[in-house]
């Protein structure tokens, strides 16, 4: 057997995507969003993707970088797949050696890394000296069975539209505010800055698997008061970016109200099963989804490591 980690090539990306499927299959994960992530990522990211070959063969990446709109300098990330048929072979080994050995030389201090909460995951970060930090709860629906609460455009709470992304392409600086006051409410290992604008419309509003269609908009007096993304990879599958509310209009139920309308038009448009993940403190949407029906799929952990120890 013959392995290498190397650098992604454009021709890799239906590999990696397949890798990153066969590992996390709640993920939206395309050939499409793989190319987009390297050729999107901004430069003060220092966002590198590599991969590992085995006789010529691509099983497996690490995706790397630093978190550079974080307040805490020197925190990094080394997010890694092998495929399921792959395991046990050693390209986790060398993909997360190669990732360490590049974020030390850029200057980290800590590297985050994702992991699913399966034995071998489990035991293959702690040997490496990771530890357990924050989960996530990821979560599935079964579109084609959920007994969603029924859709009544009469009924909406007095001054409330229920909008879509679409809605907002001339200007969606409205979605820009909302989601950067909702990202910085949520609960996470590492406290990210308020993002630039011309980065969140190169980074979210740009995403190859945002549904704008399916994504719902809870319009207040002309204010974008709760929204619930959409991704989308045009299979069945279909992941809930973000569901959020601005806090001056929380306790209103928008959120559940902007969510279902999503759902709704998730399952007219031939969506069949949906997922999402929510940090494993944040009760108040962990609610709102098993309200849903949703039902637990698997658990994630945030693992952390010094890289000075």
């Amino acid at each position: 057997m013959t392995m290498i980690v190397r650098d992604f090539r454009p021709a890799d990306a239906e590999a990696v995507a397949a890798a990153r499927r066969s590992a996390f299959p709640h993920l939206v994960t395309t050939a499409s969003t793989v190319s987009w992530e390297v050729a999107s990522a901004p430069a003060e990211r220092q966002y590198r993707l590599l991969v590992a070959e085995v006789d010529g063969q691509v099983v497996g990446s690490s995706e790397i970088g630093v978190f550079h709109d974080s307040e805490e300098r020197g925190l990094a990330f080394a997010n890694t797949s092998v495929r399921a048929d792959a395991l046990g072979r050693g390209a986790g080994s060398a993909l997360v050696t190669a990732a360490e050995e590049r974020l030390a030389a850029l200057g980290a201090a800590k590297v985050f890394a994702w992991t699913l909460e399966a034995p071998h995951a489990v035991t293959f970060a702690e040997r490496r000296g990771y530890r357990r930090g924050r989960s996530s709860r990821v979560q599935r629906l079964d579109l084609t069975a959920a007994a969603l609460p029924p859709l009544d455009p009469n009924g909406l709470p007095g001054k409330v539209e229920l909008r879509t992304a679409a809605d907002f392409l001339d200007d969606p600086r409205p979605l820009y505010e909302a989601d950067v006051e909702c990202t910085a409410d949520e609960p996470g290992d590492v406290a990210a800055g308020r993002l630039p604008y011309d980065q969140w419309i190169a980074l979210v509003w740009e995403h190859p698997a945002l549904n704008r269609e399916l994504t719902t908009v809870a319009v207040v007096d002309g204010t974008a008061a709760a929204y619930s993304v959409a991704h989308t990879d045009g299979d069945g599958r279909y992941w809930s970016g973000m569901t959020g509310t601005l806090r001056a209009f929380r306790g209103r139920g928008l959120a559940k109200l902007a969510k279902n309308d999503a759902l709704h038009r998730a399952r007219a448009a031939g969506c069949r099963e949906a997922f999402t993940g929510n940090d494993g403190d944040n009760l108040p949407m962990l609610a709102i989804n098993k309200w849903f029906g949703y039902e637990p799929a698997v658990t994630e952990w945030r693992y952390v490591r010094e890289l000075s120890a």
